[in-house]
């Protein structure tokens, strides 16, 4: 049996990774920098955000519950496939899950990634962190087979729409409410190569249109590179601020579009940062949960693996784009990362 016939044996959970203690942040911010040019300020400034968070990164606790309630779903729904969970810059590593995994006699497996949009940080370079972990672990390493990205399925967009219902019910006042969708900034050269923005765009308006409104903006967040690279913009920030200079802002719902889970950067770049600039310029805002564990999200990822297992003619999404590919082309995503850039906190 050759190994793209093999069937599909274990599933996996592939993420950021993230500090467990505060004897932690300096090693895993060194794993995330390696080969990079950030600048050191930067290093040390996100180092200074995880230590408000008793140097615990918040993806762990996350990921641990998304993957007890991806299995509990499984369970459920008789897929019989045992549930894994490898990081890229912490523990547990790719390279560890696999060898776990080979040893436990994985042949074939069905990966997740913890991010909905292309980007060459977001699905090339994971790809390419399993590669190098297959080539740690040896011949006998699992096949790892990645899911479709999920920006436009109905169980990614009917949660985040139920989330910023949720948030506009908390704010109280008159006027309109306008809907402030966030992403990770990247660097513009990465951007130019892939299907970025395209999809955060697509998933914005989704959930604006079912959120009965009109009034919305795409900004970006957690910048880590020098000033004199390009990188997507406006800020939330100096968005808010600008913003609101020119013509008063009343009603702000914040909406971490570009992130599944309330970790470091959703924490402290908006629930801190972006908050804090809003009480002080007296506008009522309010900030949207992330999908989490969410139990239609959940089932979304049990639809995906069971999508891919028997290879249905129809594969669910909304809009206008269509589902998307399964097998990444060749071309997907790619980018050199020779620039100066990284992303830093989750």
């Amino acid at each position: 049996m050759t190994p793209p016939d093999l069937p599909y044996d274990s599933f996996l959970l592939v993420s950021f990774g993230g500090p467990e203690g505060p004897d932690d942040v300096m090693p895993f911010l060194e794993n995330v920098l390696r080969g990079k040019h950030v600048p050191r300020e930067r290093m040390l400034e996100v180092a200074e955000h995880y230590r408000g968070f008793g140097g615990v990164s918040p993806i762990n606790a996350q990921n641990r519950a998304l993957l007890e309630a991806i299995g509990s779903e499984f369970a459920t729904h008789g897929v019989h496939l045992p549930v894994y969970w490898g990081n890229r810059n912490w523990h547990p590593l790719l390279s560890d899950t696999l060898r776990q995994m080979r040893d436990a006699g994985c042949q074939r497996t069905l990966a997740f990634f913890t991010s909905m949009f292309s980007s060459y940080s977001g699905c090339r370079q994971y790809r390419e962190n399993i590669a190098a972990a297959q080539q740690e672990v040896g011949d006998a390493a699992p096949v790892v087979d990645k899911l479709r990205m999920g920006f436009n399925h109905p169980g990614f967009i009917e949660p985040m729409v139920e989330n910023v219902r949720q948030a506009i019910k908390k704010i109280n006042g008159d006027g309109q409410t306008l809907l402030l969708f966030t992403a990770h900034s990247i660097p513009q050269s990465m951007a130019d190569h892939c299907d970025y923005e395209k999809q955060l765009r697509e998933s914005c308006r989704l959930v604006a249109e079912s959120s009965g409104s009109d009034n919305w903006q795409l900004v970006f967040q957690s910048r880590s590179g020098p000033p004199t690279q390009p990188w997507l913009e406006p800020d939330v920030c100096d968005w808010i601020e600008q913003t609101d200079a020119a013509a008063k802002l009343e009603r702000l719902v914040i909406v971490p579009i570009g992130f599944i889970s309330d970790h470091i950067e959703v924490l402290y770049d908006l629930d801190d940062e972006a908050a804090e600039v809003c009480r002080s310029r007296r506008i009522a805002m309010a900030r949207a949960a992330t999908v989490g564990t969410h139990p239609r999200f959940v089932q979304m990822i049990r639809e995906l693996v069971q999508e891919r297992i028997s290879n249905p003619s129809k594969r669910p999404a909304l809009g206008s784009l269509g589902p998307w590919h399964n097998v990444c082309p060749a071309d997907c995503c790619l980018y050199t990362p020779t620039r100066p850039g990284a992303s830093l906190a989750k």
